[in-house]
């Protein structure tokens, strides 16, 4: 009989013991969720997207574009047009960001000069990650199905539907729509970047 109490008390202990740890283990797994959705919820602010001094030529760009000030209010920041909305594609995107910010570190483009010498290649980078992605930030707010094309410019209007029937994507027409587009290098320049 003796055995048998010892044994129930045993496996309350045990089980109040699983409990509490299933406990601990949820409320660690909570609070670092929380920790870790807090670090991606600021480094997508533009103050920490622009604390490089290679990004504040962006800065500057993209203050002069409708994407910065319009007359409804609204504003794209450089994670609506840079980072994806969806957990897997927004990860592949920050761990690329940080090359970015190594070539910062490392002096590459830490001058507006320097940052120049390589804004081909950089601008060139992301247009084609977002053909890639049927430039599916942009769509995040641009929709060819919602595009009231009678309140479009006349050009506009005549582009988008034909755009759509190529297959084309946002980036094919609109580089340097919230950034200078840089001018391509010459062939010889070409050659030489990719000799260096």
């Amino acid at each position: 009989m003796t055995d048998n109490k010892s044994s129930k008390q045993g496996s309350r202990f045990f089980s109040r013991k699983y409990i509490l740890l299933i406990l601990i283990v949820f409320f660690a797994g909570v609070i670092s969720f929380a920790g870790f959705n807090s670090i991606l919820a600021h480094t997508n602010e533009m103050e920490f997207c622009t604390s490089c001094h290679s990004m504040k030529v962006n800065l500057e760009e993209y203050k002069e574009t409708l994407h910065y000030k319009n007359a409804s209010g609204v504003q794209a920041t450089c994670s609506d047009c840079h980072v994806p909305k969806q957990f897997f594609p927004k990860m592949k995107a920050k761990i690329l960001a940080y090359k970015d910010v190594m070539h910062e570190i490392l002096g590459t483009i830490d001058t507006p000069e320097k940052y120049e010498a390589h804004r081909w290649d950089m601008a060139s980078r992301v247009w084609e990650k977002m053909r890639a992605s049927d430039s599916r930030e942009c769509r995040s707010c641009h929709d060819y199905d919602n595009m009231e094309l009678g309140e479009q410019g006349r050009m506009a209007r005549k582009k988008h539907p034909r755009a759509q029937l190529k297959g084309q994507t946002c980036i094919d027409c609109h580089k340097g729509i919230a950034h200078e587009e840089p001018d391509e290098p010459d062939e010889e320049e070409n050659e030489e970047s990719k000799d260096a």
